[in-house]
């Protein structure tokens, strides 16, 4: 043996082809795998069985789960926008609002001078106080007119009824007058027929001088009952008209007197009439009242004051818009949602509602879809039918609203503004 042989020998060396190669990492770890399968077989393979199995499981909760919710960040707080105008004419005395100011429903937010007001309100009060005098001046007055007018009537109607009978009473005094006339001429023509034969009797002396005194006496006497007679026809004739205009007054009286119900009528309508002057006043007076009262601008809702576009010393005019209050209680979401997400959404479905503002998480519910593609309703719809086409997914907006469950006083902090960002899933399965 040579020397080389010898010193091979004494380091031992293990020649290239024999060596075993150094193990890395990885395969350290399978090797550990294989002998721990080597090792327990059976307990090895169960483990692993359960460790794929919770990943199955695991896989298939996670693609139900996101079957289950359509989302989209196209989405923001929707809420009405209250602009308050002035519904007087005025000089503003005080705007104690400013912007971005927490108002609760009643509160100040605009004071216009009020003297012209309150100078209108006391003559509107003194008018409306003098319509009701009248008024109840007017309802004295039928009762009174009722016992007049019927008192009148009664008294017209005795009036006519003694008329009557007096005109009769003067007819018959007539009629008697007459008759003694005409009784009165039969004995003057007696009288003096008896007087011409007496004459031509006396002349011949076959009747004494007394007996023609005696009939030239009757003679005269009977031309004077003719004359009397005639003078009491042309008294009781004067009498049967007087009586005859007494009848007429009476009846024209009576007439009258019989227009009592018109005459009430007449006065009832007139205290109608003061009854609606002095409801107009009242209208008058109620008017003036309110004109007062809005020389106060209140806030109508509680909310937060958006712009304030008035300021102290300013004239405003009706109409004029002076501060804009956003309520905190009326707010909503708008999503729009790509029309291929809507298959399964519908109205009542819940919603988890993320604000980027706060990261915090809202309930609420679908309440309707829109009536069709956010582009039809825009300023300038799109038009297809000329040109080349190309197909573009389309957006609906959907209302969501908040969840009020709790109570109405869910954005009490005034975090939900209109306009922020929202992220809203909503539960379709």
């Amino acid at each position: 043996m040579s020397v080389q042989q010898t010193e091979f020998k004494e380091t031992n060396f293990t020649p290239l082809a024999t060596a075993k190669p150094e193990l890395t990492d990885e395969k350290q770890k399978k090797q550990g795998i294989r002998r721990v399968f080597n090792e327990h077989p059976v307990g090895a393979r169960a483990t692993a069985l359960l460790l794929l199995a919770i990943v199955i499981v695991a896989g298939v909760l996670f693609l139900r789960n996101s079957l289950a919710w359509e989302s989209t960040d196209d989405a923001q707080v929707n809420g009405h926008i209250m602009p308050l105008s002035a519904r007087i004419n005025g000089y503003v005395l005080e705007v104690p609002a400013i912007e971005g100011q927490l108002v609760h429903a009643g509160d100040v937010l605009v004071t216009i001078d009020p003297k012209d007001y309150k100078i209108a309100l006391e003559q509107a009060r003194a008018t409306f106080e003098d319509a009701q005098a009248s008024a109840a001046s007017s309802h004295i007055n039928i009762p009174i007119i009722s016992v007049t007018t019927q008192s009148n009537v009664d008294s017209a109607s005795t009036a006519v009824a003694n008329a009557e009978a007096g005109f009769k009473a003067a007819e018959q005094n007539l009629e008697s007058a007459k008759a003694v006339v005409e009784q009165a001429e039969a004995n003057a023509a007696k009288s003096d027929a008896d007087l011409v034969r007496y004459e031509q009797l006396v002349a011949k002396e076959d009747i004494s001088h007394q007996q023609y005194d005696q009939a030239v006496a009757a003679a005269k006497a009977n031309r004077s009952g003719v004359v009397s007679g005639r003078a009491n026809v042309q008294a009781a004739e004067q009498a049967v008209r007087q009586a005859q205009g007494k009848l007429l007054q009476a009846r024209a009286d009576l007439r009258s007197a019989q227009t009592a119900p018109q005459q009430v009528s007449m006065t009832l309508a007139k205290a109608d009439a003061a009854d609606a002057q002095a409801r107009e006043r009242q209208a008058e007076l109620d008017q003036a009242d309110l004109n007062l009262s809005y020389t106060v601008v209140r806030s109508p809702v509680t909310g937060i004051i958006g712009k304030k576009t008035v300021e102290v010393g300013q004239n405003v005019g009706i109409g004029q818009e002076l501060v804009e209050v956003v309520p905190l209680d009326d707010v909503w979401v708008t999503a729009n949602f790509k029309e291929t997400q809507l298959a399964h959404m519908r109205p009542g479905q819940p919603v988890e509602i993320k604000v980027d503002a706060y990261g915090r998480t809202w309930k609420a519910y679908v309440t309707n879809m829109g009536a069709g593609a956010g582009s039809v309703f825009s300023l300038l719809p799109p038009e297809n039918a000329t040109g080349n086409y190309v197909k573009v997914v389309q957006r609906v907006p959907v209302r969501i609203d908040f969840d009020r469950s709790a109570g109405p006083d869910f954005n009490a902090e005034g975090l939900l503004k209109p306009g922020l960002s929202v992220e809203p899933e909503v539960r379709v399965r």
